[in-house]
C-alpha cells in the first residue's frame, strides 16, 4: 500500500539547510499496524506529511496503492486525502462549536454524500467508538479520550484504506492512553492499515511493526 523509495526532504531554515529526511525507503503492506519511532526533530512530521498526501518529497519516489504521488494535481491530492487517509492527531483537531456528531459529519459532506446517508455513517462510527450516547455534545462536553474518540470516528467515517495516527496518546493520561491503544487493536483486528507515529516505546511496541527514524533516516527495528 505504501512505498518509499529514497525520499529526501530538505527544509532551509535561518541560512541552513535541514535534511528532514535523508533517503528514507519504506514499505507497508495494506492491512499492517505499524509503528514509526523516534525522538523530536528525528523527521516523523516530515515523514506522516508526505505519507499523508499533505506535502511533497524533493525527490525519490513515493507510493500509495501503487500511485505515484508527485504525479498528482493539488486538487486530486486534496480529493486522496478526503477518500484514502484517515488523519487523528494528538490535539484531536475537533471544531469547538460542532456536536461530536457534526466533527465527524464534516468529511462526509466535502465527499458529497447525500444528507440520509452522512446521518448513517456518523451513526455507525459513533457506534464503532462506543460513543452513540455522546454524539450531541460539544469537544468542551466530553472528556480527552472521548475527544479522542470523536477524532477516530471521524477519521473512519469516509472509509479510508490507510489511518495515520500522530502522536494519539500524547496528551492523555495513562489510562485513557491504553483504552485509545485498545481501540487501535480492535481497528486492525477488523482490517484496517494503521500507521502510528510516536515517540514513546511502550505506545510503539504495541504494533506489529515497527520503523525507528532518526536524522531523517528510517530502519527497521526488529
Amino acid at each position: 500500500m505504501i512505498s518509499f523509495q529514497d525520499v529526501t526532504k530538505t527544509y532551509h531554515i535561518g541560512g541552513e539547510e535541514v535534511r528532514a529526511l535523508d533517503g528514507a525507503t519504506l514499505h507497508i503492506a495494506k492491512g499492517e499496524f505499524v509503528a514509526i519511532i523516534g525522538p523530536s526533530g528525528s523527521g516523523k512530521s516530515t515523514l506522516m506529511n508526505i505519507m499523508g498526501c499533505l506535502d511533497i518529497a524533493d525527490s525519490g519516489v513515493y507510493e500509495l496503492d501503487g500511485q505515484r504521488i508527485e504525479q498528482y494535481t493539488e486538487g486530486e491530492l486534496a480529493r486522496i486525502r478526503n477518500r484514502k487517509i484517515g488523519f487523528i492527531f494528538q490535539s484531536f483537531n475537533l471544531l469547538s462549536r460542532m456536536t461530536a456528531a457534526e466533527n465527524v459529519e464534516l468529511p462526509l459532506i466535502y465527499q458529497g454524500l447525500s444528507p440520509a446517508k452522512r446521518r448513517q455513517r456518523v451513526e455507525e462510527v459513533m457506534a464503532l467508538v462506543e460513543l452513540t450516547d455522546r454524539k450531541k455534545h460539544k469537544p468542551t462536553e466530553l472528556s480527552g479520550g472521548q475527544q479522542q474518540r470523536v477524532a477516530v470516528a471521524r477519521a473512519l467515517a469516509t472509509h479510508p484504506s490507510l489511518l495515520l495516527a500522530d502522536e494519539p496518546t500524547g496528551n492523555l493520561d495513562s489510562r485513557t492512553g491504553k483504552e485509545i491503544m485498545a481501540l487501535f487493536h480492535r481497528l486492525h483486528a477488523e482490517g484496517n492499515t494503521i500507521v502510528l507515529i510516536t515517540h514513546d516505546q511502550t505506545v510503539a511496541d504495541q504494533a506489529r511493526r515497527r520503523i525507528k527514524i532518526s536524522d531523517g533516516r528510517v530502519e527497521e527495528v526488529a
